[in-house]
């Protein structure tokens, strides 16, 4: 029975790579019955038909998945943003990084467009971060290099709002790949999708990376949820200061003696992270447990 990774999923097809090739294939149906879906990054044990087709029959136990980017298996997850049409909002930004944190994946943030606007607003915000950060511009060619050489021999998602230029930057990483590259509205600043599904690239340096569709705040709400005891755990920001509040269960929103926002007001955590960690914890609090059961 050949093994192999998922590498693109569409309109209901599964397109396995075995190393000699990439098989086509459906996923057998009790994958449905078990609520589970096949996502592209599982690795997975496929059969073979007489005519060279394939059916996906055992996924492999998963490192983490993710339903916005739907990715499973990520070492690393390049967020993308921009200070230029689209300007990014850095909510998020901080949402994405909240899930790869909970998945115990690496985040990168690429400030991306350098050429247009050089984002030193949102360089101060992700500064005290501890993630990597890097300007990038695909026209310039700044942090090309330096963003290769951070996902060496990693699976990536690469992830943003539209319009933010993720294909561009693909391209200006390998240009092999030719990704078609969609326009970004003036009037409503935000880009067209042209990435319609996830699909999974060799970048010759052991790396591979998944071009994903891009997202609105919209499509974030339905995104995983995080408990809300565990939300300050996915600011890393914040680890310095957890348990030396006042109060042993700080929410580390406004309650009196919160280390946490005593670093906030000496500069040492951004006010807009924090203000994103409380607009998540206010979100998480509001799911009830009956709906995290809910089939």
């Amino acid at each position: 029975m050949p093994t192999g990774m998922i590498v693109k999923s569409l309109s209901g097809f599964y397109y396995v790579d075995i190393g000699t090739d990439v098989v086509e294939c459906r996923a057998r149906g009790r994958f449905r019955l078990d609520g589970v879906s096949p996502l592209v990054g599982d690795k997975v044990n496929i059969s073979l038909d007489p005519n060279g087709k394939g059916t996906v029959d055992i996924i492999h136990q998963r490192k983490n998945s993710f339903v916005r980017p739907a990715v499973a298996n990520i070492d690393c997850m390049v967020v993308l943003a921009s200070a230029v049409n689209p300007i990014t909002d850095p909510f998020l930004i901080d949402r994405v990084t909240a899930l790869a944190e909970n998945a115990g994946c690496e985040v990168i943030v690429c400030i991306n467009k350098t050429d247009l606007d050089t984002g030193d607003g949102l360089f101060d915000i992700y500064k005290t971060t501890g993630y990597t950060l890097i300007r990038t511009s695909a026209l310039s060619g700044e942090g090309i290099d330096k963003l290769r050489a951070a996902i060496k021999g990693k699976l990536c998602a690469f992830t943003g709002n539209s319009g933010v230029g993720k294909s561009s930057l693909l391209n200006a990483l390998c240009p092999e790949l030719d990704i078609k590259v969609g326009e970004v509205s003036d009037k409503l600043g935000r880009g067209r999708h042209t990435t319609r599904h996830v699909e999974i690239f060799s970048l010759g340096n052991g790396a591979f990376i998944a071009d994903t569709p891009g997202f609105s705040s919209f499509d974030m709400e339905k995104t995983e949820h995080i408990p809300k005891e565990n939300l300050q755990y996915s600011f890393r920001e914040f680890a310095p200061y957890i348990g030396r509040c006042r109060f042993d269960d700080c929410a580390h929103i406004r309650e009196p003696g919160c280390a946490v926002l005593e670093a906030v007001e000496k500069g040492l955590i951004s006010v807009s992270r924090h203000e994103s960690y409380a607009r998540l914890y206010e979100i998480s609090s509001q799911v009830k447990e009956w709906e995290l059961n809910k089939k």
